[in-house]
């Protein structure tokens, strides 16, 4: 990893600028960017665009990262893009993600897209999406994670965040503590970006509920009639991502912004592989930072699923993973702690280390340390009803992949 835009400005520069071909909503944030880019996506579709959507990282199949009104980009088409340009490839020195990344706006300009949802990958200031002029921006919350790259305190984040904010672009701010949104808006303004929106102050929500079919809620920016809305996303956290996608649209202009009564329906149709993600007995979260595991267990307590409820845990070295778990176990009847295949040999955990951990938290669960993910799964299931994966992507997607689960399949 090598924070910076030098060299996806050089490749894109030598492609013809394919990132200025198509409009482009920006979306950046610790958490809840993954859900807030699906959001725009489903109604960005119901205004009758045709629609681009780059994320990372992907779970099981890197196609997954490239859509298309919501089809995966083609193995041959990637395979064919990569030796088209392989030479620029080695002469920038790009990066994977670099690489990923100017792909991605090349396949989507040649796609004839009308309009692009791009995912930040780290950060916002220096990541390699940063080189786009959005018609919005938006930045959903704030918290601990990549403090390596990005600071070691949340301000400091934020500021990163912030980044993605450009001079006469509206840019929409989806955090809700008072205290950092403040420092998303100050850095936002120092960048230009008019009008900067914060959420909690211009739009009233209230009623959130959760249950197994979602979250309702009802919503309206200051001044207009509350509206009903249900996303079929769980945690009241994403009343707040749906209001994120919906601010945005309001703030780019009358091509994008949708009739409430269209924008309703098209919220019903949201759906974001690997978020609370129900398959049978298995939901799958790719929770990878205490925030976000605090939001599993939000979820958990809202859709009361069939007890015993278990676990299979997986998290990376270098997150939180301590905390994660003193939030996770209290909730849990059983936990089995696990490798990911996939995770990177310089980031996996210490298994023993993490069992120590879960047993010191003085929880119910009982808590197993199985170094085999597949063994994992298969004594997790044989002893609950409900099964819980989460983690990390390495754990979600290497689990899905194990099972047969198609991440994209309804």
């Amino acid at each position: 990893m090598r924070l910076g835009l030098g060299r996806v400005q050089a490749m894109l520069d030598a492609l013809g600028a394919p990132h200025r071909a198509v409009p482009v909503f920006h979306v950046a944030g610790t958490n809840g960017k993954g859900s807030t880019c699906a959001t725009l996506d489903a109604l960005l579709r119901a205004g009758g665009h045709r629609v681009g959507r780059y994320t990372s990282p992907h779970l099981v199949d890197f196609r997954e990262r490239i859509l298309v009104q919501g089809v995966p980009a083609g193995e041959d088409e990637i395979l064919a893009w990569l030796d088209r340009h392989r030479a620029l490839i080695d002469r920038t020195g790009a990066t994977f993600f670099e690489v990923t990344t100017v792909m991605a706006f090349d396949l989507l300009a040649r796609a004839d897209v009308d309009v692009s949802v791009i995912e930040v990958g780290l950060g916002g200031r220096l990541d390699a999406t940063n080189v786009v002029d959005p018609v919005a921006a938006g930045i959903t919350g704030i918290g601990w994670d990549h403090m390596e790259f990005l600071g070691t305190t949340l301000g400091q984040i934020a500021a990163e965040k912030a980044g993605i904010a450009k001079p006469s672009r509206p840019c929409v701010l989806g955090e809700p503590d008072p205290a950092i949104a403040a420092v998303l808006h100050a850095h936002a303004e120092a960048r230009g970006a008019s009008p900067v929106i914060p959420t909690r102050s211009a739009w009233r929500v209230q009623d959130i509920t959760v249950d197994a079919d979602g979250t309702r809620f009802t919503a309206a920016p200051r001044g207009e009639p509350a509206v009903a809305w249900h996303t079929p996303l769980l945690g009241a956290h994403q009343a707040r991502n749906a209001i994120t996608a919906l601010a945005m649209l309001d703030a780019a202009g009358d091509r994008w912004r949708l009739e409430r009564d269209v924008a309703a329906r098209a919220l019903g149709t949201v759906r974001l592989a690997g978020r609370f993600q129900r398959t049978g007995p298995w939901l799958f979260d790719v929770a990878h930072n205490a925030e976000g595991a605090a939001t599993v267990v939000q979820s958990l307590r809202a859709s009361a699923p069939p007890s015993p409820v278990g676990a299979v845990i997986c998290v990376l070295r270098d997150k939180d993973w301590p905390r994660m778990l003193g939030a996770l176990l209290p909730h849990l009847d059983h936990c089995w702690l696990t490798e990911a295949p996939t995770a990177p040999p310089g980031r996996r955990w210490d298994l023993a280390e993490a069992g120590r951990a879960a047993h010191a938290v003085g929880s119910r669960a009982t808590v197993v340390s199985e170094p085999s993910l597949a063994a994992a799964l298969a004594a997790a299931h044989a002893s609950c009803a409900t099964v819980l994966v989460t983690g990390s992507f390495h754990t979600v997607g290497d689990a899905m992949a194990a099972l047969g689960i198609d991440p994209l399949s309804r």
